[in-house]
């Protein structure tokens, strides 16, 4: 069974055993792009815009670039890159990224709290972007984005609260559906984009 799959497999246990997270037939939109360098460049590129933006951004620059390697970044002009959607900032954490030289065999075979350690020491990325690499481009089952503000406001909505929760709130919450959390935070993700698309 592929990754995406398997997520959705457990998104069917996590619902019968906490039917506050069922997604009524709205699409989980489940994606597993693949590890490695173009993956973390993509959540680079994604970090502090819309998902909308976010995928434009990537197909603007996949279409520029081809392959996105450290190679090819290294070598794109600074004015490709800003029409691609890079600020200057993210476009210094992706060169340097490139040129650190990552066994992305070896990250992407460790445990997730030895990845997201791993991951967190590079320039640019913190623990909401190391744990959205294991989600979207290594398929992990059992990880848990806690401070993803849609993750909050999400579930803030769903389980009535004042407000959203804190990350560390959310977070303590989200061991009850241990080891099914990445379907737990495709599910909460269904219902907040369908509040706000009126799916």
């Amino acid at each position: 069974m592929t990754p995406a799959g398997q997520i959705q497999r457990d998104a069917r246990t996590l619902v019968r055993r906490d039917p506050r997270l069922a997604s009524n037939g709205i699409p989980l939109g489940i994606e597993v792009w693949g590890g490695g360098y173009g993956g973390l460049v993509r959540l680079i590129l994604g970090q502090l815009v819309s998902i909308e933006a976010a995928d434009a951004m990537w197909a603007n620059l996949t279409t520029a670039l081809g392959a996105v390697t450290p190679e090819t970044i290294a070598a794109a002009d600074p004015a490709t890159l800003r029409r691609c959607g890079f600020t200057a900032q993210k476009a210094a954490y992706a060169r340097a990224i490139g040129a650190a030289g990552i066994d992305f065999t070896a990250l992407d075979a460790a445990a997730d709290d030895e990845s997201v350690a791993r991951l967190v020491q590079l320039p640019g990325i913190g623990v909401w972007t190391a744990e959205c690499y294991l989600v979207f481009c290594l398929g992990r089952r059992d990880v848990f984005p806690a401070g993803d503000l849609a993750l909050r406001i999400g579930w803030g909505e769903i389980a009535g609260l004042d407000g959203p929760p804190t990350g560390a709130a959310l977070r303590a919450t989200a061991a009850q559906w241990a080891p099914h959390r990445t379907a737990a935070a495709y599910l909460i993700w269904a219902q907040y984009l369908r509040v706000r698309r009126r799916v």
